[in-house]
């Protein structure tokens, strides 16, 4: 533990988001749950320290079912981290929520199918924690006035459901999830913001739209999605991600709780 550097905010890289910091410390963790997904890396934004790993990796290996969630935020928890901001790539089920918009989330609907690792709770140690409002309003409140003040539209408002891909939905599924009044479709954020809860870890979202999903296809010349129209959109758009981070990061208090979580002590788990 002593070797390794401290860190006060960490952020996750999505889809097509594999670095943000350029003067950086790398530092692989050992933790009780395995490797993360990359090499956590960590630099300075505006007199915040950041730890920053690429979710799937740093060249997009680890598909979304696949990533080993506890080990990252395991990762991130063990250098100090009691903030975190999980950037990812979404699908709108809105027509107004349109492709280049952000939409920070404040609640999430799991849709996955029971396969992934989502809690620290296996046994001995048993918990049950509140997670009624998954996102931290804090954090929210940051990312939103930062964002609009970068000139970014941003969504201050909206549910992801969260798939467990690496399919995406089907046009049933997709009229399904837009006819319950549910804004975008993604498949990381669960269960990586419930284990953040789990560790006491304040957590944030920013989706940034990369499409229309396909139960939208048709609606004033919506197309299906495909891989193609995703990176393109994610490549036209990471600089105005990269600034809005820049920007809201150093405004992220840390020198205090927040108190939307419940806190786990890592000490209460092997290490």
């Amino acid at each position: 533990m002593a070797s390794l550097p401290e860190a006060e905010i960490g952020v996750f890289g999505g889809s097509g988001f594999y670095e943000f910091l350029d003067d950086v410390e790398e530092v692989a963790v050992q933790t009780p749950f395995g490797a993360p997904s990359a090499r956590v890396r960590v630099g300075e934004i505006g007199g915040r320290t950041v730890a920053f790993l690429a979710r799937h990796g740093t060249g997009h290996e680890v598909p979304a079912h696949r990533v080993n969630y506890r080990a990252n935020l395991w990762a991130l928890r063990r250098l100090g981290v009691r903030r975190v901001i999980g950037p990812c790539a979404v699908g709108s089920l809105q027509p107004h929520v349109r492709p280049t918009e952000f939409v920070v989330c404040d609640q999430l609907v799991d849709r996955t199918k029971g396969g992934r690792q989502d809690t620290f709770f296996d046994g001995p140690v048993v918990n049950h924690i509140s997670f009624a409002d998954p996102y931290c309003p804090e954090l929210r409140r940051v990312v939103i006035d930062e964002g609009r003040a970068e000139g970014i539209t941003i969504h201050g408002e909206g549910t992801v459901v969260v798939i467990e891909g690496p399919r995406f939905s089907t046009r049933a599924e997709s009229e399904w999830f837009r006819s319950m009044g549910w804004h975008v479709v993604n498949m990381t954020q669960y269960p990586e913001a419930a284990l953040a809860r789990e560790l006491g870890m304040c957590y944030g979202n920013i989706s940034l739209v990369t499409d229309y999903d396909a139960g939208l296809e048709g609606v004033d010349g919506i197309e299906a999605v495909t891989m193609e129209t995703i990176f393109k959109v994610l490549d036209d758009n990471l600089d105005r991600l990269r600034r809005l981070l820049f920007r809201a990061l150093p405004s992220i208090p840390v020198d205090r709780a927040c108190g939307c979580g419940e806190a786990l002590d890592p000490g209460s788990l092997p290490v």
